[in-house]
C-alpha cells in the first residue's frame, strides 16, 4: 500500500484489531436461542456499544427489535452542515455447524497460514473492526469530516426481520446521505469491489402427512403411501435436469453483465469434488447473481443411526429461494408454496409456511458515493481500479433502507471474500484486507465530505 497517513495509522492499529476481533468472535453470538444462550448476543451487543462510546459516539444504545434480538446504535457527531453516513455491520453469526470439522475452535480467534480464523472473523464482526479502525485513523488525520451514525444488527443471519421493523418504525433514526453496508466482500483477495446487486431470499416450511402413523414397511409397504417418498418428489420437482431451478411461474433466464466469474475459479472458491459437475447452464455469474436458486437446507426424517422398517407418516423439509435482482420476493414466495403444493403426489395433504423473507436489491452505481469509493480503493489497493460484482445471498435490511431513504446512496463492501468461507467451517478473514477495506472506507468518507 503507498504511502499515506490514514494507511499509516490503520497499519500501527492492528495489532489492536487483531485483539479486539479476538473479544468479540468470542461471544457464541447466534441469534438462535434455542441453541445458544440469549447472553452470548447480549454479550456481543454490549461490547459493541462500550466500543461506540470509547470512540465518543453519543445516544449509544441497545434497541429491542421486533424479533427479541438487539441492534446497537451510536451517533457521532461531525462538523456543522456535514452530511451524515450510515455505516451498517452485523454482529449476530451463523451456528458453527459441526465444531468437531473446524481445524481450531470456531469461537477463539486463531491466526493460521496468515488468515484469522473463527466464526464471525469475516462475516460480519470484522466489519464492525473495520469501521471501528476506519473512525480511528480518521481521527487521527484531522478528525472526523461528516456525521456518523453506526448500526450493528443482532439477527442479520436469521432473517427475521427485527431491525427493518425497528427502522420501519423510527424511520428518522437511521437517515442518512449515504449507507456503507460493510457485509459484503471483494470478488477476490486483493481486488477492490463494491457489491451492486444482491439476490433476495424467502425461507419456506413444507410439511407433509400421509397416515396416522408409522407403519411397518413389510406390512404395509407398497400400498401405504410414504410421506418421506412424497416429499423426495416435491423437492426433486425444484431441479430441471441439469440441476438448474424450476419454480412453476418463477423466471430464470436473466443474465449478468458485469464482472465475469471463470467457472475454474469458481470450481476452487466453492471446493467442488473432482468429477463433479456444476449445475445449471450459462455462465456462473448468470447462476449465481441473476438468477434464482433453490436450496434444499434441511429435512426432518429418521436418521440413518436407529431408523426402522418403517412407512413414514409425516416428513417435512425447510427450503431456501434465492430471488435475483427485478423479481418481487413476495410473488417468489407464492409461486414457491404453489409449486411445493401442486407438485405434491398421491393426494398427500400438504402445508406450507413461510419463515422468512428479505427482497433483492439494486444499487444505483453512477451516484457521487460511488466515484468516492472508486478513488478510496486506488489508493488502498495501488494499481486497481473498483470493480462492480453481483452477490448471491441476500441482505434485508438494504431494501428497507432504499425505501425509507429513497435519495440516499447505498454501498456494500466488506470481508467476505471467496477464501473467507462464510458459513461454512473454518470461517476466516485476510488480516491485509482488513487493513486495506478500513483505509478504504475512511479515504471514501474523507473523499465524501469534500463532494
Amino acid at each position: 500500500m503507498s504511502s499515506n497517513p490514514v494507511a499509516e495509522t490503520v497499519a500501527s492499529l492492528m495489532p489492536r484489531a487483531r485483539t479486539e476481533l479476538g473479544e468479540l468472535v468470542a461471544f457464541k453470538s447466534v441469534a438462535d436461542f434455542d441453541q445458544f444462550p440469549k447472553s452470548e448476543s447480549e454479550g456481543a451487543a454490549n461490547w459493541v456499544a462500550d466500543a461506540l462510546r470509547a470512540e465518543g459516539f453519543q445516544d449509544v444504545a441497545l434497541l429491542d427489535t421486533p424479533d427479541g434480538t438487539q441492534s446497537v446504535y451510536g451517533c457521532l457527531p461531525g462538523p456543522e452542515g456535514a452530511k451524515t453516513v450510515l455505516l451498517y455491520a452485523h454482529y449476530d453469526v451463523q451456528p458453527p455447524l459441526d465444531e468437531a470439522a473446524w481445524t481450531t475452535p470456531p469461537f477463539e480467534l486463531t491466526e493460521r497460514d496468515g488468515r484469522w480464523y473463527g466464526r464471525g472473523a469475516a462475516d460480519c464482526k470484522g466489519g464492525v473492526i473495520m469501521h471501528l479502525l476506519a473512525l480511528r485513523a480518521l481521527k487521527a488525520n484531522g478528525g472526523i469530516p461528516v456525521h456518523i451514525k453506526v448500526i450493528a444488527e443482532g439477527s442479520e443471519e436469521q432473517g427475521t426481520g427485527g431491525l427493518e421493523r425497528y427502522a420501519e418504525e423510527h424511520p428518522e433514526l437511521l437517515a442518512a446521505d449515504t449507507i456503507v453496508i460493510g457485509d459484503t466482500g471483494n470478488f477476490r483477495v486483493g481486488l477492490p469491489t463494491v457489491t451492486s446487486t444482491l439476490r433476495g431470499m424467502t425461507l419456506v416450511r413444507v410439511q407433509i402427512d400421509t397416515l396416522e402413523g408409522n407403519l411397518h414397511s413389510g406390512q404395509f409397504g407398497g400400498a401405504a403411501p410414504d410421506a418421506l417418498a412424497a416429499l423426495i418428489r416435491v423437492l426433486d420437482s425444484l431441479r430441471a435436469k441439469d440441476g438448474s431451478t424450476t419454480v412453476d411461474g418463477l423466471a430464470a433466464h436473466a443474465t449478468w453483465d458485469g464482472l465475469s466469474y471463470d467457472e475454474e475459479q469458481f470450481r476452487q472458491d466453492a471446493k467442488v469434488l473432482d468429477g463433479v459437475e456444476l449445475i445449471g447452464s450459462e455462465t456462473v455469474a448468470d447462476r449465481v447473481w441473476a438468477r434464482p436458486a433453490v436450496t434444499v437446507l434441511g429435512i426432518d426424517c429418521p436418521p440413518v443411526v436407529g431408523a426402522t422398517p418403517s412407512v413414514q407418516a409425516a416428513a417435512r423439509a425447510l427450503v431456501s429461494l434465492r430471488v435475483p435482482p427485478g423479481v418481487d420476493a413476495t410473488e417468489a414466495t407464492k409461486l414457491l408454496q404453489s409449486h411445493l403444493e401442486a407438485h405434491t403426489p398421491w393426494g398427500a395433504r400438504v402445508r406450507t409456511e413461510q419463515i422468512g423473507q428479505g427482497q433483492p436489491f439494486s444499487a444505483d452505481t453512477t451516484s457521487p458515493a460511488y466515484t468516492a469509493m472508486a478513488d478510496a480503493m486506488a489508493i488502498a489497493y495501488p494499481g486497481q481500479e473498483m470493480q462492480y460484482a453481483g452477490q448471491g445471498g441476500s441482505i434485508p435490511l438494504c431494501n428497507t433502507l432504499a425505501a425509507l431513504y429513497p435519495q440516499a446512496e447505498i454501498l456494500l463492501i466488506g470481508l467476505s471474500e471467496p477464501e473467507a468461507q462464510i458459513h461454512a467451517v473454518n470461517e476466516s478473514v485476510s488480516p491485509e484486507e482488513l487493513e486495506r477495506l478500513s483505509v478504504t472506507e475512511a479515504l471514501f468518507l474523507q473523499n465524501y465530505a469534500g463532494n
